[in-house]
C-alpha cells in the first residue's frame, strides 16, 4: 500500500480530520492534503512525526511492512 494511502487510513482510524493532523504537525491543511494524496513526497521529519504520533513504525507507513508496531 503506497504511503499516503496508509497515512490517510491512519488518521480515519483515529477519527481526526486533516486539519486536526495538519494542526499537530505544524502545517496548514492544504499543505498535509498534498501528502495524504500522494501529490507530493512526505519529508522525513513529518514521517518520523506521523509514526511517533500513531505509535506505528515508519516501515508500516511506507507499506514495507503491515505490523503496525512502532
Amino acid at each position: 500500500m503506497p504511503y499516503y494511502k496508509r497515512i490517510r487510513e491512519l488518521r480515519e482510524d483515529h477519527d481526526l480530520t486533516q486539519r486536526e493532523i495538519a494542526d499537530v504537525l505544524g502545517m496548514a491543511q492544504p499543505q498535509y492534503f498534498r501528502y495524504e494524496q500522494g501529490y507530493r513526497d512526505i519529508p522525513t521529519d513529518i514521517l518520523l512525526q506521523l509514526a511517533d504520533y500513531y505509535d506505528v513504525s515508519t516501515d508500516y507507513i511506507l507499506g514495507r511492512t503491515d505490523k503496525q508496531e512502532g
